[in-house]
């Protein structure tokens, strides 16, 4: 089962600009240019683990709703953790990294506009 929830989650490297990580405390992190949009811990026997960053006020949303659990490591962060036990969970998790994602776009895109912006007459 975890390898066919891992290949679920790995579709979000085939998002335009994401590359797929080594994470520095074992999995696979996922990036959006410089911005970590979450990593993958993959549990080896256990369940495998998504960790996402957001905004502590939308992080309190999305566990309120009953879409994750604060982080296992840093609960008043607003890193988020959704353990992944079958599809149906790894489908929540990639449906939250399109969310990271979406946000990463969106403030990419302000950057170029500011920058563009700074650079006219």
């Amino acid at each position: 089962m975890a390898r066919e929830v891992l290949d679920i989650v790995d579709a979000v490297a085939g998002w335009d600009g994401v590359t797929a990580h080594p994470h520095r405390f074992g999995g696979t992190e996922y990036r959006l240019g410089r911005r970590e949009l979450g990593h993958i811990h993959e549990n080896p026997g256990g369940v495998p683990v998504a960790d996402l960053p957001f905004p502590k006020r939308i992080r309190e949303e999305l566990v309120a709703a009953g879409r994750a659990r604060p982080h296992r490591i840093l609960p008043d962060s607003g890193w988020l953790s959704v353990p992944m036990p079958d599809p149906a969970a790894a489908q929540e998790a990639v449906a939250l990294f399109r969310m990271a994602y979406e946000r990463g776009i969106a403030a990419r895109e302000r950057q170029s506009a500011g920058e563009i912006g700074d650079q006219s007459p």
